[in-house]
């Protein structure tokens, strides 16, 4: 093969023909025959949104080195790709797109629009992420909209309700007041904001008891709002009409004499008794706290454990309702400014300061979340609790520190799994009530999937009626995701069990407390096992700005973009370039340096194309014959197959990407390849010689692209193919490790052999000397053990820096100054000398040079014809000479002991 067969440069639009050849050759197809080693990925479903941000691309190029990896090293690999499909992002979008709210259509109809959405934006995502050469089994794709997929979900959701983890109740749950429906603890996220705390008095009730809260207000015996009664700090006036009890801390001084006394809720007017509980701060506020139905999770706390009543003040919508009185039908930002209006206009308000705090908000929309007491279908998470703690601690965490977030998160858990939501688009609740008796009814498991406002019963209740509600509700969509490893492998089949649990799973933290908290809860309750075996974190991806990357801060950059300059692999490196757990900056810079990386590999690569494929060498064949150098590069080759090996075992992906592009980029490119020229040109070469050489760069070159194929896959699929009859790189081994060529010494000895190539190749550079040219004569002067060396590797310095002598000895050189040239300083002479500074310049001019130098060597003066002239009076110019009493320069290393006298 001829280097001409090779392109200049690396064209990197040349991708797409290896993404379409992957596809049609199916090279990455799970076998499942038993035939190899099984290793199974729980991939993460993302939300079809359409499009891939650079978290995907994070998150799925962690996936995928990962699985290229295990294909090489010999596993049948189970990669597919799911879509999580439901939720309201996609109700929102339908409705956008059709000017439609989703009760204007039927819920089938509006369903349909959500599925044509879905549709083509998966069909976006897959083309991208076919695009970025993700290694997917695309005929194992799962997709959680699909009947097959919301069959499982259905199933296990009735497995859990006959093992009693999922009941229906009457709890408070968090609710979304914009998307109008409950949503779980742990979709709550946290934000700061600055409000007002409001001290507000609570005066003394006119009666000390009342049977309710209801009589109490209609007692008519409304108290003074200027009698001293208690001062309540809050942060929530809007929720006074909600107020059922005052609680106070039971050691609090202040207090003790008020306690089982009555207090009357300003505005709303209903008495409220003053408790005792040990969970008042006192040190907060004013140390007594209105208890509102429900204003947080320790209003929640409270009221079961005083057994107190509960007032329903907001609605579904987020409005006040009659409970409210004045304020019903106000929006709860409204009613919060006019209640603080009506406080201060009827003298309860005695004064206002700034607080910060953490307010719990909607994690799709941001929405502050309410408390609202609704009948819902929970899961009963603390039966299990105890078990995901110890299923979490036999997984290995990479990083591990990140197992703490889910050890943590449910140490915390305080209220069981709100599983329902009141949407449409979503896997249907698969239960019916008996229209009579109001049983559940459930649907027998070969009926799955139903939709129990299409669907019916198959026999009646046991009751005799025959009429059934429908429930309408529908499933949380970490419900359908929660199961993707039992998915994946094929549950409740039978044989799901030999790819379960999943090798891995792979997934953000932030998404820990959801994803990986409830797929353990859930796989824990189906199969009595942990889901998977590793989870390995990626973290998020923030600006060049700094700042994590939204579309509200304009920081984005979409990886069709990179694509589009660089091809997708210099977009892989810069991924492959960080640490697991962590999260991570884009930076152009980044991708232009593995975009340089890679041309750097394809010229290196076309340079020595004819020297490697011009014969056939075999290991075999030249073993006996290696070089010094030879064998210093191949040492470092097994070594850093070595450390790669383990380094992608250990998702350690950084060290993966950093140490081979250091060896390809110093130790062969800028070092070993220049060494070696001079024996692949020079006819003096012995062929041993030249076929070590030749061997051994194609060795290194192979071996690294296997290295580096799941990091940068169509750039090493484009490379190998000069190499083999057409098979795919990416269904060979990994590179077997040559045990007999790792050699400490042959390192140790090689690093200060190209130490000394180095150096003589600076003083070139810096000389204006080209690294072509020739130098006459290089003494190297150090102690016994480099002299050893030196002396081993003296071919491959000669060869490699064009020394025709080279004379290695110990000591240190005799060297001396000479000088060489002497001129006269006129703007001094001049005024000094006047009329006679011409017959200096002429004596200067003319007199032999060593007569001159043998004068001032003497007196550090010259005496012509009675005229003194001092050196300080002249230009001297000397040279650095040799024992030979020639010209020669010298240069001090700093690395290595050594003294270099140089002839040009």
């Amino acid at each position: 093969m001829s280097d001409k067969n090779i392109p200049k440069d690396y064209d990197f639009n040349k991708e797409k023909d290896w993404e379409k050849k992957w596809e049609k050759d199916d090279i990455y197809k799970f076998l499942g025959d038993g035939t190899r080693p099984r290793y199974i990925i729980d991939t993460p479903p993302p939300y079809p949104t359409g499009s891939i941000h650079l978290g995907h691309v994070l998150n799925w190029v962690y996936i995928d080195m990962n699985a290229r990896y295990r294909r090489l090293k010999g596993n049948d690999v189970l990669f597919t790709q799911g879509w999580d499909c439901h939720g309201l992002p996609t109700e929102v979008k339908v409705e956008e797109t059709h000017n439609i709210k989703k009760n204007d259509v039927s819920r089938a109809k509006f369903r349909e629009y959500c599925i044509e959405l879905t549709t083509e934006n998966i069909a976006k995502m897959k083309d991208q992420m076919k695009s970025l050469g993700f290694s997917q089994d695309w005929s194992r794709e799962f997709i959680t909209m699909t009947p097959e997929y919301m069959k499982r979900t259905q199933y296990s959701f009735l497995k859990m309700y006959e093992q009693g983890l999922i009941y229906q109740g009457i709890h408070p749950v968090n609710w979304c007041p914009r998307c109008e429906t409950a949503i779980a603890f742990a979709e709550v996220e946290y934000s700061d904001n600055e409000t007002f705390l409001n001290y507000v008095n609570f005066p003394p009730a006119k009666e000390d008891s009342y049977a309710d809260i209801e009589s109490s207000k209609a007692s008519g015996k409304e108290a003074d709002p200027s009698e001293e009664g208690v001062m309540i700090a809050t942060t929530r006036p809007e929720l006074m009409s909600a107020c059922v009890a005052v609680v106070v801390h039971p050691d609090d001084e202040r207090y003790a004499h008020l306690l089982d006394k009555y207090v009357e809720v300003p505005l709303s007017h209903q008495k409220v008794k003053i408790i005792a509980d040990e969970e008042v701060d006192p040190e907060f506020g004013t140390g007594a706290v209105m208890v509102c139905t429900f204003g947080d999770k320790t209003d929640v706390s409270w009221v079961n454990k005083h057994n107190l009543e509960i007032i329903d003040a907001i609605n579904e919508k987020g409005l006040l309702t009659s409970a409210a009185g004045r304020y019903e039908g106000m929006d709860l930002q409204t009613c919060k400014a006019q209640t603080i209006e009506d406080l201060d206009d009827e003298g309860y308000l005695l004064k206002q300061e700034k607080v910060e705090q953490n307010v719990g908000q909607c994690w799709r929309c941001k929405t502050p979340i309410e408390i609202l007491v609704k009948k819902q279908w929970f899961v009963a998470v603390s039966k299990l609790v105890d078990q995901i703690k110890d299923a979490a601690e036999e997984m290995n965490w990479v990083p591990e520190h990140m197992k703490s977030r889910l050890l943590n998160w449910a140490d915390s858990m305080e209220w069981d799994w709100c599983i329902s939501r009141q949407r449409i688009f979503a896997t249907p609740i698969p239960v019916w009530y008996c229209k009579d008796c109001g049983k559940v009814i459930l649907p027998d498991e070969e009926d799955l999937p139903i939709d129990p406002t299409q669907d019916k019963p198959k026999k009646p209740c046991e009751c005799g009626c025959e009429e059934f509600i429908a429930e309408e509700d529908v499933l949380d969509t970490w419900m359908d995701s929660s199961i993707s490893p039992l998915s994946i492998a094929g549950w409740p089949n039978p044989g799901y069990e030999d790819n379960f649990p999943a090798n891995i799973r792979p997934q953000g933290h932030d998404i820990i407390r959801t994803w990986a908290f409830y797929t353990t809860l859930r796989c824990l309750a189906l199969t009595g096992k942990k889901p998977f075996d590793d989870i390995v974190i990626n973290g998020m991806v923030f600006g060049e700005d700094g700042y994590k990357m939204s579309k509200s801060r304009g920081n984005v950059i979409a990886p069709d973009d990179v694509i589009s300059q660089y091809g997708a692999d210099p977009l892989r490196t810069w991924a492959a370039n960080s640490v697991p757990g962590s999260d991570v900056a884009f930076d152009w810079k980044d991708i232009k340096h593995g975009y340089k990386f890679l041309r750097k590999f394809w010229n290196a690569f076309r340079f020595i194309s004819m020297q490697i494929f011009d014969e056939e060498v075999s290991f075999e064949e030249v073993k006996d014959n290696f070089g010094p150098l030879d064998l210093w590069i191949l040492s470092k080759l097994n070594n850093l197959n070595i450390n790669v090996d383990k380094a992608f075992a250990e998702y350690n992906f950084a060290e993966t990407i950093t140490s081979i592009e250091r060896f390809i980029w110093h130790d062969f490119c800028d070092e070993y390849i220049e060494a070696v020229k001079y024996r692949l040109y020079n006819d003096e070469i012995s062929d041993e010689s030249r076929k070590a050489a030749k061997y051994t760069l194609r060795c290194v070159i192979e071996t690294s692209l296997k290295l580096l194929a799941p990091i940068v896959p169509f750039f090493t699929e484009e490379v190998y193919q000069y190499f083999g009859e057409g098979e795919s790189i990416h269904t060979t081994s990994w590179p077997e490790v040559n045990e007999d060529l790792i050699s400490a010494d042959a390192e140790e000895k090689g690093a200060a052999a190209i130490e000394l190539i180095d150096e003589i190749r600076r003083f070139k550079s810096s000389a204006k000397i080209p690294l072509n040219a020739a130098l006459s004569e290089v003494s190297v002067y150090t102690n016994d053990s480099l002299k050893d060396i030196f002396e081993e590797f003296s071919d491959d310095i000669k060869g490699t820096l064009k020394i025709e002598n080279l004379a290695i000895k110990t000591g240190k050189p005799e060297v001396h100054e000479k000088i060489v040239e002497v001129t006269p300083d006129m703007a001094q002479i001049g005024p000094k000398f006047k009329g006679d500074a011409g017959k200096i310049a002429g004596y200067l001019n003319t007199a032999d040079i060593e007569e001159i130098a043998s004068a001032l060597e003497s007196a550090s003066e010259l005496d012509i014809d009675g005229l003194v002239v001092s050196e300080d009076l002249l230009n001297i110019k000397k040279d650095i000479v040799g024992a030979s009493g020639k010209k020669v320069d010298i240069i001090q290393s700093e690395e290595l002991d050594v003294i270099l006298e140089v002839m040009r």
